[in-house]
């Protein structure tokens, strides 16, 4: 599908080709029309999600085509690329919790890198990747499918995207629901720590959990201990990153990652009990397998697009949650106090829209959609 890069200045010259994808309904009955997926990031394709996942219930999928497009900059819709990868496994190294100013010097300038990057290599494409844009999209779709009312399920950042249209086109609302939904009038910095506290409500399920186990590597203390042994792992390996059986060490930054996956679901506990064991012992290949799953990287060492269309959208939708190294230092306290083992890492990390080359178009606001059909918001956890 065709859609103007730049919605107030329209050019056929210009116009971004969009990827979509339908799966018919599989009858019997009467087809009710499309639904529309979306399953968060900002950055995660949704015809991977639509291909490979899609949980919707049976006599949902008997009665409506279920349709998914990848947003503008992501996967198969012009997507937005920063860096080689080879510069991707340099940035991923690279200390994310800075004990010095050299150490935040070099954070800073990881970071510089990267937004230099995405600009130098997307052009103008990284000035239209917002979230009104990607919802004016969709509208287009729904039009070309054509529904006269948009259904549609989004998860996680998908609510905020849903929420946007049902904003921009309330008349045009079917049926919405939102899971895991996002508060689009929270600002960035707000948004951050929030998610941090997930995360940590996260980690402590999985403490608690692993001081069942035999196997816990951990302790069987509690979340207190378990945070404390954890981070005495962190302190070691950013002074001695891990051997990993290859030209890759584990740091700090990438066992960071790596436990980050893991709280995503609760499946993955048992390998990261494993993985957690192995790097105490000196041994990085777990915890590195596990930080390459969270930064979509393959075993060819090749990185998919959603962490560079990640921050492409966020750093576009909302002013930055930091400004300056000593914006983020002052901050330190509260993240550590949402989370004792992330808040360090995700308050740095958070720096990034800081040196982003294109300025922001949106600012937090709360959405109203007077006139909109059902919409349904689902509180979520994590993510």
């Amino acid at each position: 599908m065709k859609a103007p890069l730049d919605y107030e200045h329209p050019s056929a010259a210009t116009d971004l080709k969009l990827a979509v994808s339908r799966k018919k309904a599989t009858g019997p009955g009467d087809r009710l029309g499309s639904l529309m997926v979306n399953p968060g990031g900002p950055g995660g394709s949704a015809i991977d999600y639509l291909q490979q996942y899609a949980p919707q219930p049976e006599a949902v999928r008997a009665r409506y085509d279920m349709v998914a497009m990848d947003p503008r900059g992501v996967a198969r819709s012009e997507p937005v690329t920063c860096l080689s990868n080879a510069q991707m496994d340099d940035f991923t190294r690279v200390d994310q919790t800075p004990d010095d100013d050299a150490e935040a010097d070099r954070l800073t300038s990881a970071f510089r890198t990267f937004a230099q990057g995405c600009l130098r290599r997307s052009g103008a494409r990284l000035g239209h990747v917002s979230t009104v844009e990607s919802a004016r999209d969709m509208d287009i779709l729904r039009a070309v499918l054509g529904d006269e009312k948009l259904t549609y399920v989004g998860a996680s950042y998908g609510t905020f995207l849903g929420a946007t249209y049902a904003g921009l086109f309330p008349s045009r609302v079917g049926r919405l629901v939102l899971d895991g939904a996002m508060d689009p009038a929270l600002p960035a910095r707000t948004m951050n720590r929030d998610q941090t506290a997930g995360f940590n409500t996260a980690f402590t399920a999985f403490a608690k959990d692993c001081a069942k186990q035999r196997d816990c590597p951990l302790g069987t203390g509690g979340p207190e201990e378990a945070g404390r042994r954890l981070s005495t792992l962190f302190k070691k390996l950013d002074a001695h990153p891990a051997p990993t059986g290859g030209p890759r060490t584990l740091t700090e930054s990438l066992a960071t990652s790596g436990v980050t996956a893991a709280m995503y679901d609760e499946g993955a506990w048992p390998v990261l009990r494993e993985y957690l064991a192995e790097a105490q012992k000196g041994d990085g290949r777990g915890l590195l397998a596990l930080s390459d799953s969270y930064y979509e990287r393959d075993p060819d060492g090749t990185y998919a697009n959603q962490m560079f269309a990640n921050p492409a959208v966020n750093c576009l939708d909302l002013p930055g949650a930091f400004s300056s190294p000593d914006e983020v230092r002052a901050a330190l306290p509260a993240f550590r106090k949402a989370s004792p083992v992330f808040g360090e890492s995700f308050a740095w990390a958070a720096l990034n829209c800081a040196y982003w080359p294109v300025e922001p178009t949106g600012t937090a606001h709360r959405i109203t959609a007077r006139g909109a059909g059902e919409v349904e918001a689902v509180h979520g956890g994590v993510g």
